[in-house]
């Protein structure tokens, strides 16, 4: 079961039902879906209706050429953003490793990658240089729940790389003023 609504930022959503009894065919109903869209945002939620319980999901995405701005910041022709291209080497150093600590917390909470964080919510971490969780409130999709969850890892994690990153400067730049 599923509907599709307009938001008010212009941007589609549909909403999905997956029954506690009888899933496979929604769950497929879902991927296919999600695998097919360039998908922006995904917000789940467990409604307890006791044998009646199902998970609902509101998906925001784009659809296919849809999104201009993907295209000219080296999207494939399936609508993936390549952010090696669209970031700097410095920024897109900080996104592998906001990536890889993604998967991590994906894998040990038994989600797709795209429950923790969108690729794009990423990019737009490094690109904010978030380092609050005021900052995180900023991101498009990026709720209450999900900071609660997720802000302080995501946090540290951007402070380590750039801690790291100005300690590396400094001693770079230090080697260059006992060169010179």
């Amino acid at each position: 079961m599923h509907a599709l609504m307009l938001g008010l930022t212009g941007v589609p959503y549909r909403f999905f039902l997956i029954p506690v009894r009888q899933s496979g065919p929604a769950e497929e109903e879902l991927n296919r879906f999600l695998r097919s869209h360039r998908v922006l945002n995904v917000d789940r939620r467990w409604v307890d209706e006791g044998s009646e319980s199902f998970w609902s999901f509101c998906v925001d995405y784009l659809e296919t050429g849809q999104d201009e701005r993907a295209a000219q910041g080296g999207a494939s022709e399936r609508g993936r953003v390549d952010y090696q291209e669209v970031l700097s080497p410095e920024q897109f150093a900080l996104f592998v490793k906001l990536r890889a600590l993604r998967q991590g917390i994906a894998k040990d909470e038994a989600v797709p990658v795209y429950m923790v964080f969108t690729n794009e919510q990423l990019a737009q971490m490094v690109r904010l240089e978030a380092r609050s969780k005021a900052d995180l409130d900023k991101i498009a999709g990026v709720g209450e729940a999900r900071i609660q969850k997720y802000a302080e890892r995501f946090l540290a994690c951007a402070k380590q790389h750039r801690d790291g990153t100005d300690e590396a400067r400094r001693a770079a730049d230090g080697a260059g003023d006992r060169a010179g």
